[in-house]
């Protein structure tokens, strides 16, 4: 082979390796199947005032309290930052990429209210009709309530709604700890220690725990997303999971969101960390194959990227469309990011939050953590993740990273404070949209 000849066939490998490349980029989604981008500046925002959301991270990553991140802002539908810092997996010098899939846990909430409500809009049940009409076990349920020094059961003093259950009003709880029951009434809740193969089978049986107070007399963070969960299940005649992945994933584009993340996809997973005393990341959890389950949770363990979760989050921003694929009508959504619980303490998002459906909703900006309009809403996860949407600015915020106990560094308080003063368009000809309607200035 000649000098030519080798050159030509050293370009040709070349261009045969890129093309490869492109394919299994393409074949991800993230590159093909994203929101549409656009210059920030084009959209009302700064893009030297957008480069703080790196700096931002890199503190944390330099100062070794996060291995990495992944941060995505969308305004008017347009992505216009999309970052990844950092490590995926740090010990194996894995680099963090756009398109690595995290551990949600709460935010899987959000997707499995809608998902209920969905069937909601085809007239399958109302908000306030009992949740023992598919779940019988509930009909006469009780609540543990303080008599002087002791706590005793007594019936229920209304029945657990649907409304219930998406608000976290519900008072029911899958814990059987504390709860008054006999050592063999413990045994049958627990299922003897072992794991139930279905959540319908466990919630089905811990209907002898009795509720921690009376159907909407508090807000209570806990399971009762669980019982969402299993309402899709019971209505629908379907898992959660395929139900998820036809009517919601698969519609949208969610090409990498699983409950069971397969084989082919575990090295795109990101490392979970924990902070340990010197106040720095170490390994918690390893990037690994786990044998799929057919246990589907309402409040947790959906995977996914930031790629899949904004389709998600711009579904709902545009009142229920993305595409023209409608999953949701407008009303509806209005419905479901509007405050359901008074000025019940919605202590998990901090001051100024009431709930509605499925998402936190910002009632008071004046006392909140957030720079946020009023009427934004979205929620977070335990690892670190949160998703918003501001429906004023029509700005959308992600952030991803895997750190279970990343409270004391407050990274998640202040991320919508590095994203919202990057904002820096005049308000005079804006009509301002909350909950779908205009407002006036």
């Amino acid at each position: 082979m000649n000098k030519i000849q080798s050159e030509l066939a050293r370009v040709l490998v070349r261009g045969i390796f890129l093309a490869g490349l492109l394919t299994a980029t393409l074949a991800t989604g993230w590159a093909s199947e994203k929101l549409p981008t656009a210059r920030p500046e084009s959209v009302g925002i700064s893009s030297e005032r957008l480069a703080r959301i790196d700096e931002y991270f890199q503190r944390f990553i330099d100062d070794k309290q996060i291995a990495g991140a992944v941060t995505l802002v969308a305004r008017h539908g347009k992505v216009v930052h999309h970052s990844a810092l950092g490590w995926k997996y740090r010990e194996q010098d894995i680099p963090m990429t756009t398109d690595t899939i995290f551990y949600l846990a709460s935010m899987t909430k959000p997707i499995v209210s809608t998902a209920l409500m969905m069937l909601f809009e085809e007239g399958r049940f109302r908000l306030d009709d009992p949740i023992s009409d598919w779940i019988p076990e509930y009909a006469d349920h009780m609540v543990l309530v303080n008599d002087g020094p002791r706590q005793r059961s007594v019936p229920e003093a209304r029945p657990v709604t649907i409304r219930h259950v998406l608000t976290h009003t519900s008072g029911l709880t899958l814990d059987p700890e504390n709860s008054g029951l006999s050592a063999e009434e413990m045994l049958w809740v627990s299922n003897n220690g072992k794991p139930f193969a279905t959540l319908g089978e466990r919630v089905v049986r811990a209907a002898m725990i009795p509720g921690t107070f009376h159907p909407g007399d508090h807000w209570l963070y806990g399971t009762s997303t669980d019982f969402v969960a299993v309402l899709v299940e019971k209505i629908s005649g379907q898992s959660l999971d395929q139900f998820l992945r036809e009517r919601i994933f698969e519609p949208l584009g969610m090409v990498d969101t699983y409950y069971n993340i397969p084989r082919s996809k575990v090295e795109r997973v990101a490392a979970t960390y924990t902070l340990n005393e010197a106040n720095e990341a170490e390994l918690q959890i390893a990037p690994q194959f786990i044998e799929p389950t057919t246990y589907f949770p309402g409040t947790s363990r959906l995977n996914s990227t930031s790629s899949d979760y904004i389709r998600f989050a711009q579904m709902i921003a545009n009142g229920g469309e993305l595409e023209g694929v409608r999953l949701l009508g407008r009303m509806t959504v209005d419905l479901m990011i509007s405050n359901h619980t008074g000025d019940k303490d919605v202590y998990v998002r901090g001051p100024g939050y009431g709930f509605g459906l499925g998402f936190g909703v910002l009632v008071d900006p004046t006392v909140s953590f957030d720079t946020l309009s009023p009427g934004s809403y979205g929620w977070g996860g335990a690892r670190g993740t949160l998703y918003y949407a501001d429906p004023v600015e029509d700005l959308i915020g992600l952030m991803f990273i895997q750190l279970p106990n990343h409270g004391p560094l407050n990274i998640r308080q202040r991320f919508t404070n590095v994203v919202s003063q990057s904002v820096v368009d005049s308000v005079a000809d804006q009509k301002p949209i909350v909950k779908g309607y205009a407002i006036p200035r």
